[in-house]
């Protein structure tokens, strides 16, 4: 306990840092931390069902499928309904159609979770019960065309029929003050602050500002702000870590193709460079002295 509270304090420390870069995943983790809050899920859940007046906090289940110590499957967000219906919700800011496979797996995943806490005999001669699903995307990126809904049969298999289906209804918000609808509102202004300060602390805060002065999530940000603050910011922006760690990989594989080539007598030292680009002239010099000492 007394590490976890050393850490969290150390990230808060990292994250107020003036050349700290804001998560590439920034709205992700936003994402995830509004909805894991009950008083908004039930929001969120009034949303996609504003006919159901008489569902409480109480009756929503967190059935999110998470892999912290894996990179298997997870999905953004699923909740359970009492035992009646069950949601997957995403949410994607570029377009495109494997959100369908995505959504099949996830959505097999979670009742084989299902049915593994429920110990329900599958193989028996009784029916299970099996909660009704209904799986959506909040689409929150820019799109001439707008469907109310993509399917599997429509996307994959040309509009004919299969032995599965999967539907998944698109959520674009603007209608209304609705969560959903603030929430798209709040990925709308950070890309514009990004678009002009970067990824950068002042883009963050900028946003949260911006966003309480327009009354879009505002009880949240204004409560959470430092917390919000720290989830958004990293020290190194994902995609450039990505970068070097793909450079890295490259580099290596040319190294080891130099030194094989160097040892079969099919090049020269001097001749490296020509053939293996990834190469700096530091690790030509490297390989080089490794190869002299080998001799």
């Amino acid at each position: 306990m007394q590490n976890e509270t050393l850490q969290e304090g150390q990230k808060e420390k990292t994250a107020e840092k003036k050349d700290a870069f804001a998560k590439y995943t920034v709205k992700d983790s936003v994402f995830a931390t509004i909805f894991r809050n009950k008083k908004y899920l039930i929001q969120l859940y009034r949303a996609l069902h504003p006919e159901d007046t008489e569902t409480t906090e109480d009756a929503l289940t967190d059935i999110t499928i998470r892999n912290v110590l894996t990179n298997g499957i997870y999905n953004d967000l699923a909740f359970r309904v009492g035992e009646k219906v069950m949601f997957l919700v995403e949410q994607q800011s570029s377009w495109t159609m494997n959100i369908i496979i995505r959504a099949l797996m996830y959505l097999a995943q979670t009742y084989h979770d299902y049915f593994e806490e429920r110990d329900a005999d599958l193989y028996g001669s009784k029916k299970v019960h099996v909660p009704e699903p209904e799986i959506y995307v909040i689409f929150t990126g820019e799109r001439a065309s707008r469907p109310e809904s993509i399917s599997l049969s429509e996307e994959f298999f040309g509009g004919k029929e299969c032995a599965i289906e999967v539907k998944v209804k698109v959520l674009y918000g603007g209608e209304g003050n609705d969560i959903i609808s603030q929430y798209v509102a709040f990925t709308k202004v950070y890309n514009e602050q990004m678009k002009q300060y970067g990824r950068s602390r002042e883009a963050v805060t900028e946003t949260i500002r911006i966003c309480k002065d327009r009354d879009v999530l505002r009880e949240f940000l204004a409560g959470r702000e430092k917390e919000v603050i720290s989830i958004m910011m990293a020290l190194f922006d994902e995609e450039r870590i990505m970068r070097t760690h793909i450079a890295s990989e490259r580099r290596e594989a040319a190294r080891e193709a130099a030194e094989k080539m160097l040892r079969d007598g099919k090049i020269t030292v001097d001749e490296i460079a020509e053939y293996f680009t990834d190469l700096s002239a530091k690790d030509i010099q490297e390989i080089e002295k490794e190869l002299f000492q080998t001799i």
